[in-house]
């Protein structure tokens, strides 16, 4: 059905699919989580299992749509498939041709974009970002990712453009997951977070996050786990989420103060959970930062939910 196409948001602790029709509408969709050990080609297969899920959730076959979209972390090559170092995902150190493997397991063009990037293109043609003709997406979930629509159209750059969460915020500071130093990510990046409470859980300071996380069967702290600790006065689960939101903060100035943008879009798991609780200390951190601060750009929280990745992704068929 030439007017329905597929969308994958491929996340480090989720895979979401959905099938959407000519209009953005959602026809069908389905979760699986993302794997946590093997390589790309399981969690190809994860994909691939999820989309073909979707796709009877909407009663058609895979093949029968026009395409299917991925969003995906790391390096993605929207001319070639190909994703590299995807470090977020178990064993995504070199490249990986996630596009023509999926194009063979579904039947169907496969068309792979930055997983952020896609989000925020959503945002922007359907959702928060409606309204605007600039704006900058930071999607808080296991890592701080980025994307920039410049004059009403996507800014790649040469390719990867968009990299917030590797902005450093303090020079000589926390060891990111990509290796560097005092970046955005390693401050605020739920992969980091959690790398960070245990270190300090070790050291012997009190927290209910891992107990809550065994009592909810949770693989990893998740943004619920983050919630329900800080709802119940944890006083490290609180340290950590406010260091975060000083992270996230100054990143976000930075790029505002270089770009000029008229509005920032926050998503992504502890983004949606936690981006209107906090949005006033955000706020307060972007303005201590910002030069020109007495027309600071419009903060919204992502309208789209947990699908505008995928849906995102859906808009790359055809493109």
């Amino acid at each position: 059905m030439a007017d329905l196409r597929g969308g994958i948001d491929l996340g480090g602790t989720k895979i979401q699919t959905v099938v959407v029709d000519g209009s953005g509408k959602v026809r069908g969709e389905a979760r699986r989580p993302t794997p946590t050990s093997g390589g790309p080609p399981d969690v190809a297969r994860a994909m691939a299992e999820a989309m073909r899920e979707a796709a009877e959730a909407a009663a058609v076959k895979p093949e029968d749509l026009s395409g299917v979209g991925v969003g995906s972390p790391g390096d993605a090559d929207e001319k070639t498939g190909v994703v590299s170092n995807a470090r977020n995902l178990p064993g995504w150190e070199g490249s990986f041709p996630l596009g023509e493997t999926l194009s063979k397991a579904l039947g169907t063009k496969g068309r792979v974009g930055n997983d952020v990037q896609v989000a925020t293109e959503a945002e922007f043609h359907l959702g928060a970002g409606r309204e605007f003709q600039s704006l900058i997406g930071v999607f808080w979930g296991t890592g701080v990712g980025g994307g920039l629509v410049l004059d009403g159209k996507p800014w790649l750059g040469r390719g990867a453009a968009g990299e917030i969460g590797h902005m450093v915020v303090k020079r000589g500071g926390a060891k990111c997951p990509c290796g560097r130093k005092g970046c955005m990510e390693a401050y605020a990046g739920r992969a980091a977070m959690e790398a960070e409470a245990r270190r300090e859980h070790e050291e012997g300071h009190k927290t209910d996050l891992f107990k809550l996380m065994e009592k909810h069967e949770k693989p990893r702290l998740t943004s619920g786990i983050w919630e329900r600790a800080i709802d119940h006065g944890d006083r490290l689960a609180t340290k950590l989420i406010d260091r975060a939101i000083e992270a996230l903060g100054t990143g976000i100035a930075s790029v505002v103060n270089l770009l000029d943008v008229e509005a920032v879009i926050i998503g992504g798991g502890l983004g949606i959970r936690f981006g209107d609780r906090y949005m006033d200390p955000l706020k307060k951190e972007m303005g201590v930062h910002l030069f020109v601060d007495e027309r600071p750009p419009a903060v919204r929280v992502a309208s789209l939910g947990d699908l505008g990745g995928a849906i995102g992704a859906s808009l790359l068929v055809g493109r």
